[in-house]
């Protein structure tokens, strides 16, 4: 056997060899992205649950506290961009106002101690938290699966086939928020009384 022959099986082993390669790794990133698209669709109606719980939310807070109008209006903003979000990255944008804002409203409600006690509410606010907890544990899931597309897709050399493939890392995490970081302040003395006005002269 001729010494060209020989090169020329070499390299068509090497690319046998090569082309199989990329193949598997394509229809391993195929795997983990469908994987990811899958963890976020479940994060997606967790947050859509939320969404359709607010509306309700804010109208018996309304109620007892029709005078609190920012934090509606900021509730308000960030529900309209969460359902007009397109892409993760934008929901995920969006998802952090509003955690922001519902924030904001559940810290008003300890000022309205009739609205604590009104059974809608209570039963809202249950709903919420459930769906809250919900939230958390998918949220936790598509990032984590996330992070396995990424790792995987950087990966050497299924970086180099990711390249030929078409396929790119994802940043779309979900992050904790500035204000989440901090530990809350709890205030356990009572209220002070209302000052009285000084009886006039």
């Amino acid at each position: 056997m001729s010494k060209g022959v020989i090169v020329i099986i070499v390299l068509v082993v090497i690319v046998l060899f090569a082309f199989m390669q990329y193949v598997g790794v394509r229809n391993t990133l195929v795997t983990k992205n469908e994987a990811v698209k899958a963890a976020w669709s479940q994060v997606d109606i967790v947050l859509q649950r939320r969404a359709d719980l607010i509306p309700n939310l804010v109208e018996t807070v309304k109620g007892y506290a029709q005078q609190e109008v920012t934090v509606f209006g900021d509730i308000a903003k960030a529900r309209s961009a969460l359902l007009s979000a397109g892409s993760p990255s934008e929901k995920i944008a969006a998802n952090q106002q509003l955690d922001g804002a519902l924030g904001r409203l559940l810290l008003i409600v300890e000022n309205y101690p009739q609205l604590k006690s009104n059974e809608n509410f209570l039963r809202l606010q249950d709903e919420l938290a459930g769906t809250e907890n919900r939230i958390a544990v998918e949220r936790k899931r598509y990032n984590d699966t996330l992070q396995d597309y990424n790792t995987y897709i950087q990966q050497f050399p299924h970086n180099i086939f990711a390249g030929w493939a078409g396929f790119k890392p994802n940043e779309a995490y979900f992050t904790a928020a500035e204000g989440s970081r901090a530990v809350p302040k709890v205030n356990f003395a009572p209220p002070s009384a209302t000052p009285q006005p000084a009886p006039a002269h």
